[in-house]
């Protein structure tokens, strides 16, 4: 049995943001060895033998709209995964960094996208009750002009205020309301996102001081793992438990799945639900 038929991604043009550290690279680095013709866009020097790489800051407009027109015409498979913390006075950005800015590009992108082609994010553990404001995360998806989106994110400053988390449910709003809209289900573009648990990367230390009330990094660490680690005893995971996943979430062994939002945390949101600490 050939694995990168399996996968499908050899000789295919393949899109991913992120990929300078952590999560991102780690896709990056299977979607190389499973033979994929990558473009890799970051804000940060790329280090990976891929085929284009880009440097931009994806949360401007003018930005996304330049990488766009460094990409080929013909795009197999899209995977968004840059992200930033979310500081608080930095609420506007996270949100058009974290979400709108993907949604954006996505929306650019998906003309170009073979049809039975996917588009696939990384999002977060922090996006989960999403169900409960879906209607408010429709309003940001059904908007697709970038002004005003900005324009709506200045009128609801008490809802971005938890800026990291509105974002992420904004993100997984989106799989599950588009997986069947006419733009994609009209060409079986396939939309997924993952949900990643506490995950040790390169910008850790950015978690660590938004978590914490005064910015103290040390202090955020220890919160975040009071809630993600010592309930079960568990440990973090490293970026390639995430990155390998979405791989496969984007290729043809997937190829029957669309709108799904996966969580990988080793099961710490299932046995929340399980216990009633989550609706």
């Amino acid at each position: 049995m050939d694995l990168k038929k399996m996968f499908g991604y050899e000789n295919k043009n393949v899109v991913i943001t992120g990929a300078a550290s952590g999560m991102s690279k780690s896709a990056c680095e299977l979607l190389l060895e499973l033979g994929a013709n990558v473009y890799a866009i970051d804000i940060n020097p790329i280090s990976l033998p891929v085929k284009k790489a880009i440097v931009a800051d994806l949360g401007k407009k003018e930005e996304i709209e330049r990488v766009v027109l460094e990409l080929p015409e013909k795009i197999d498979a899209i995977f968004l995964c840059h992200a930033i913390a979310g500081y608080k006075g930095k609420e506007l950005e996270v949100q058009l960094v974290n979400f709108f800015g993907q949604k954006y590009m996505t929306q650019l992108l998906l003309p170009r996208i073979s049809d039975r082609g996917s588009v696939s994010f990384i999002s977060s553990v922090g996006g989960m009750g999403f169900e409960q404001c879906y209607k408010t995360c429709l309003e940001v998806i059904d908007i697709n002009d970038w002004d005003e989106a900005v324009k709506w994110y200045q009128a609801h400053p008490d809802i971005i205020a938890n800026s990291y988390v509105f974002a992420k449910q904004c993100m997984n709003s989106y799989v599950t309301s588009k997986c069947m809209s006419k733009e994609f289900i009209d060409r079986k573009i396939r939309v997924n996102c993952i949900c990643p648990g506490y995950t040790l990367t390169g910008l850790s230390d950015d978690f660590n001081k938004s978590s914490s009330p005064t910015g103290d990094a040390l202090e955020g660490k220890e919160m975040i793992e009071n809630m993600f680690i010592k309930g079960w005893n568990g440990f973090a995971a490293q970026p390639k438990d995430m990155g390998y996943p979405l791989v496969v979430m984007g290729s043809d062994i997937c190829s029957y799945m669309s709108g799904q939002v996966i969580y990988i945390d080793y099961g710490l949101t299932s046995n929340w639900k399980h216990n009633g600490l989550l609706n």
